[in-house]
């Protein structure tokens, strides 16, 4: 199951890569469907799974907070439950045995240093951490939702969903089968592909490469290429030193797109009680 997930999507993107070489520009329709598609799904990770479900940054309706869900789970990163629970667990052994995905617990030198991004990056996806063993430990607060458990039992459709919805809408646009292939290969796998490394990425380069802006126990970094692909999550030395805030682009030129979006829900009403660190705490845990 979770190979399929890793190499198929990888598939994808050659079939994308042939196809283009072969045929052409894909077509409009086929570009709007993966950055569009991405943008979504990668917010229902980075608003849904992680600021509003695993931390609890703001509030919001049940209706806003099951599209959110849904949208996480159509990026295919795992269902909502498992997600929370493993980013809980990294929060808790952050850099130290237990980490589920830390990059720098495998020694010393260049070779060391390899295996540990390749094992923070999707090596730790086989490893006993990634299992709904751990949900009791990690999101007894969550169990208890049951809309929120009925979202994670029904993950694989949403999976299936995933792959089905931008076929469908390839072959009625074109009104034909070639047109549902592209939209698979396009709005699905090679959407899927990019949000998960992207993802991935925090987990892997957010904790080597970088700067440090605020004190913590971890080696946690600011990315600026991740800031900005990740919409915000890259800003990872500001979530590790404020896990909590709903915005983690905390200085004015650190660009958090989703950090924009809750705040416009914010504005409209869709979102309250939403969490920021006052100036005392981030002067406090400011390096200087």
């Amino acid at each position: 199951m979770m190979l399929g997930t890793i190499l198929l999507p990888f598939a994808g993107v050659i079939a994308a890569i042939v196809l283009t070489w072969q045929y052409g520009w894909m077509g409009w329709p086929f570009l709007a469907m993966l950055v569009v598609g991405w943008l979504f799904t990668a917010m229902g990770i980075t608003v849904g799974y992680h600021r509003l479900l695993t931390h609890n940054s703001f509030s919001t309706f049940r209706i806003v907070r099951l599209f959110w869900m849904a949208m996480g789970s159509l990026a295919v990163q795992g269902s909502p439950l498992v997600w929370c629970a493993v980013h809980r667990r990294h929060h808790e052994k952050s850099d130290h045995d237990g980490d589920p995905h830390s990059p720098v617990l495998h020694g010393y030198g260049w070779w060391a240093s390899l295996k540990g991004l390749i094992h923070a990056h999707m090596g730790w996806l086989f490893t006993r951490y990634w299992s709904p063993s751990i949900l009791q430990r990690y999101v007894p607060d969550l169990l208890c939702d049951k809309l929120m458990v009925a979202v994670d039992r029904t993950y694989v459709l949403w999976v299936a969903a995933s792959l089905a919805i931008p076929s469908a809408i390839g072959g009625l646009v074109t009104m034909s089968w070639q047109g549902a292939l592209l939209g698979l290969i396009w709005g699905g796998l090679v959407r899927i592909f990019i949000a998960h490394h992207i993802t991935w990425s925090i987990n892997s380069i957010c904790h080597v490469f970088g700067k440090r802006h605020f004190h913590t126990s971890d080696n946690s970094r600011n990315n600026v290429v991740c800031g900005v692909l990740a919409l915000g999550e890259g800003w990872h030395n500001n979530h590790h030193a404020f896990p909590t805030s709903a915005r983690h682009g905390l200085f004015w030129w650190q660009f958090d797109f989703s950090w924009i979006v809750i705040r416009l829900m914010e504005k409209a009403g869709l979102a309250w009680d939403v969490v920021l660190p006052s100036e005392r705490m981030l002067e406090r845990r400011r390096l200087h």
